[in-house]
């Protein structure tokens, strides 16, 4: 090979290499802000999750006190139909 082709092709892979490495820079950095964004979405789901347990537990304690006193008559109703 002549020694101009091997200078040019030596440049050449020079700028590739650096070009690569700002790539992978580039990368890393939009990787990172990426968790950042992915950690504080899932904090806010774990919330809104919570808040929502929470306020189901209360209609569903609400429901089952209003259904304590139908819920034994009607128990009792399925009793007496099944003595028939």
């Amino acid at each position: 090979m002549d020694l101009k082709h091997t200078t040019a092709l030596l440049r050449h892979l020079e700028k590739q290499a650096e070009l690569l490495r700002d790539a992978r820079k580039t990368m890393l950095h939009e990787l990172e802000r990426l968790q950042v964004e992915e950690e504080m979405l899932m904090r806010k789901f774990y919330e809104f999750m919570t808040a929502s347990e929470l306020t189901k537990e209360n209609v569903v304690d609400g429901a089952a006190s209003n259904d304590e006193s139908g819920g034994a008559a009607n128990a009792l109703d399925v009793v007496r139909n099944d003595e028939r």
